[in-house]
């Protein structure tokens, strides 16, 4: 009977996928909670970008907003916690549908593209000559490698899509000073609030003005969460699979916030160095003044904003705002994940 007993192999099922519904709310919880830190270097970021619009790189002249720390501290004191904090109520509510898209559909989106992989690959096979199946190595490399990728940047333009108005709408918040000696930056749009700012854009241009803009936030957004979402899992399995050197070997990092909070610092850096260009257009688009066909007064179009700016200001405004951006997406990078992480763990012991 000793022999019986010892045969029998005792295994945990595996949790159930999380549904697309409890994937949106984790996501945007954590999103949410990460913005309300996070929001004050957006604001600089913002304004750093929009600081010097098509003038002259040679041009004489002057800055208000010398670095990221300068603007921070300059803000603070002529405007204050309010000054930092501009844009909050539009910034929930584009984390809860952006983040919560972005995030809550990654990993479903994922398992359906590798779903349809697997399904693909044998019916390609079939049909080849020979009949010879498809490589093992070339579809795990397609799996592992490409469709994450693939799944982030389409979570990415998807949120994009749905949340541009209230991005368009938290810009030319945060882009706004209620100080006379800092509304040189940008055209100033003065808002009462966020449903305020939408009456006034449609006003201006009708719904479709809602999307000004909107194509340049899809690049944006699509280029950060595919390196986002990409590299996080494989930066996470990298340090993962590290050990220490010698004749006992041991794991650099286990399962838990340390993990999570490395892994998210480095991501956060490489989204930062990928997306600031395209970031920098987005700005500039959302924060433009309107003629009165309600045509944009500066650019028509992101390629346009970019080529405008090349030759004005040259390929150095491409990186305005970098380290305002870092200061701001890699914080919000690193507790977006650690916030995920541990309300995925809540969900699942009470919301299972």
């Amino acid at each position: 009977m000793a022999h019986t007993a010892d045969a029998i192999q005792v295994t945990t099922p595996a949790p159930p996928p999380r549904s697309l519904f409890k994937g949106f709310i984790t996501g945007a919880g954590a999103a949410c909670l990460s913005a309300t830190i996070t929001n004050p270097m957006e604001v600089v970021k913002t304004r750093l970008q929009l600081q010097g619009e098509l003038v002259s790189a040679s041009g004489n002249v002057a800055r208000i907003y010398k670095s990221a720390p300068h603007a921070f501290m300059v803000i603070a004191r002529a405007e204050g916690i309010r000054g930092l904090q501009r844009g909050l109520i539009p910034a929930y509510w584009y984390q809860a549908l952006m983040n919560g898209t972005r995030l809550g559909f990654y990993e479903p989106v994922k398992r359906m593209f590798t779903s349809a992989l697997h399904t693909v690959a044998p019916a390609a096979s079939a049909n080849a000559v020979g009949g010879s199946p498809a490589p093992a190595s070339w579809v795990e490399h397609v799996e592992f490698k490409f469709i994450p990728v693939l799944s982030g940047f389409t979570c990415g333009i998807s949120a994009a899509l749905l949340g541009s108005p209230l991005f368009l709408t938290k810009t030319r918040m945060q882009s706004y000073s209620s100080d006379p000696r800092l509304m040189g930056v940008g055209t100033q749009h003065r808002y009462r609030g966020t449903m305020h700012a939408f009456s006034e854009v449609v006003k201006e241009g009708g719904i479709k003005a809602l999307w000004r803009g909107c194509t340049a936030s899809m690049m944006r957004t699509g280029v950060g969460s595919a390196v986002q979402l990409s590299s996080y899992d494989a930066i996470k399995d990298l340090l993962l699979a590290t050990h220490t050197s010698g004749p006992n070997p041991r794991p650099l990092f286990s399962e838990g916030i340390s993990l999570h909070f490395t892994a998210s610092m480095l991501t956060g850096f490489l989204v930062a160095v990928a997306m600031n260009p395209f970031d920098m257009v987005m700005t500039r688009m959302y924060n433009q003044g309107v003629r009165p066909d309600g045509s944009g007064a500066l650019y028509s179009g992101p390629l346009d904003c970019a080529a405008k700016t090349w030759r004005s200001e040259g390929i150095r405004a491409f990186g305005k705002g970098f380290t305002a951006h870092y200061l701001r997406i890699g914080p919000h990078t690193i507790l977006t994940f650690v916030f995920l992480e541990q309300l995925r763990k809540v969900q699942s012991k009470y919301w299972p």
